[in-house]
């Protein structure tokens, strides 16, 4: 899994940022969820995007509003209801394992 150095990046700064982790690498019928964690009540779907570089697009530019749309009907399968407080956030990462950079995000819906 050639992003999962990415993955690991995130899940320690969420970590060490108050988060709960409940389960990486979830998948739905509506796609994957990279992670989903807790923080404060709140139920936090995170998606991970990494980019060497900007040669093919930014991470952001990933974040389609069809993928946050997807990641939001993953969110609530996950749950199995969908009265509860669910936030998607995106952690970005630039760079390589050497050299890197993030960005946390939280995605309006």
């Amino acid at each position: 899994m050639r992003g999962a150095w990415a993955e690991a990046v995130a899940l320690d700064y969420l970590l060490g940022r108050g988060y709960r982790l409940l389960g990486k690498n979830r998948r739905t019928p509506f796609g994957e969820v990279d992670l989903l964690m807790e923080k404060e009540g709140v139920y936090v779907v995170v998606e991970v995007k990494q980019r060497a570089s900007a040669a093919f697009g930014t991470p952001l530019e990933a974040l389609t509003p069809k993928k946050v749309a997807r990641l939001l009907q993953s969110a609530r399968f996950l749950l199995g209801r969908d009265d509860l407080p669910v936030r998607l956030e995106a952690v970005l990462v630039w760079g390589t394992p050497g050299a890197f950079r993030l960005e946390h995000l939280v995605l309006e819906v």
